[in-house]
């Protein structure tokens, strides 16, 4: 049998003070010399607004597991990946959309 060592602690004065200042969201006045055009992605309506893949997958009408695979694949909407996040744009969504209408069953 195999005991595992005890994991050492280091004692609290090695580690630095956390100020809520420090850790405090950016406050409105230093986001606005970023210009107008920049909005979080909650603000945003509709237009331009980022989705994530289960809302992506709701409005679709499609599963999660599709559009994992339609990654992969890289037949899928367009998406943006943010660290490990990915997010959808709605209004690619809409011209991905119209960019696979079909009329017949014989189209590929």
């Amino acid at each position: 049998m195999h005991i595992r060592p005890k994991a050492q602690t280091m004692p609290l004065k090695h580690f630095p003070a956390r100020d809520s200042a420090a850790f405090s969201a950016p406050k409105i006045k230093e986001t606005e010399s970023l210009g107008s055009t920049l909005k979080p992605a909650r603000e945003l309506n509709g237009s331009g607004r980022l989705r994530t893949p289960r809302e992506t997958a709701n409005f679709l009408r499609i599963s999660e597991s599709w559009l994992a695979k339609a990654r992969m694949r890289g037949d899928g909407p367009p998406y943006v990946k943010i660290g490990r996040s990915i997010r959808y744009d709605a209004d690619a969504l809409v011209r991905w959309m119209k960019s696979h209408l079909h009329l017949s069953t014989s189209e590929q």
